[in-house]
């Protein structure tokens, strides 16, 4: 099984605002099941545990679901699939898990962390791009001065610039009506990976290797970056 190593999957800054975000959006039933799976944890602790367990080898096969990679324009189902799995594949496959309360509860509970993980991935352009570069990361940058690749600039490079905790900028961006929440809200998720894939080119334009970024960069992307 081919292991790319794609960054770090948003950064635990990325993941974990997402995760405090999400929060302040659930119902009291869902409030109390995801207390009682995840022992009381918050989302924000649990969004982290996807990346943590890459450590041990013998969860090798999940690396695939971090990110899916398809040609640019397309649709993921008229794509050709990866027989590895990918982001979708991981995606389904937590639901199902989850969703069935036959399911051992050991296995809800791991299937339920890796979830909310993905759900963080998916929102990210260059986990949702194309395989050529490697998701960007064969598009080496200068950050600052400081080496760096597009996949890495978008995982963790902007967020950890500005120089905000991650609480900061859950309350920062947690801002919307709830017209906003219910648009965002819309869809399936195969509309969603659509919707970040094609925000990928835009990505894609916003750089070209060897680029020397800072300032201007951050200023002109921080509203796409906040927005994901």
């Amino acid at each position: 099984m081919p292991l790319f190593g794609f960054g770090n999957y948003w950064g635990k800054t990325g993941h974990r605002i997402t995760g405090k975000i999400a929060e302040h959006h659930l119902t009291a039933k869902t409030k109390r099941a995801l207390k009682d799976l995840l022992g009381g944890h918050s989302l924000a602790f649990a969004t982290t545990f996807a990346d943590e367990i890459k450590a041990d080898r013998k969860n090798a096969r999940f690396s695939p679901w971090h990110y899916v990679n398809y040609p640019l324009g397309m649709r993921y189902e008229d794509s050709e699939k990866s027989p590895y799995g990918d982001l979708m594949v991981g995606m389904e496959t937590c639901i199902r898990i989850v969703k069935d309360k036959n399911s051992p509860r050991e296995d809800r509970i791991f299937y339920l962390k890796m979830l909310v993980h993905l759900i963080g991935d998916m929102h990210q352009p260059m986990h949702a791009s194309r395989g050529e570069d490697r998701g960007g990361n064969d598009i080496r940058l200068q950050w600052f001065g400081e080496a760096t690749n597009l996949h890495r600039l978008w995982d963790k490079n902007l967020i950890v610039s500005y120089g905000m905790t991650y609480t900061e900028l859950a309350d920062e961006l947690n801002r919307v009506s709830r017209k906003e929440r219910k648009q965002i809200q819309m869809g399936t998720i195969y509309d969603w990976i659509h919707e970040t894939h094609e925000l990928a080119v835009t990505v894609y334009n916003s750089a070209s290797s060897g680029d020397k970024l800072g300032y201007k960069y951050a200023y002109d992307n921080n509203t796409l970056l906040f927005q994901q």
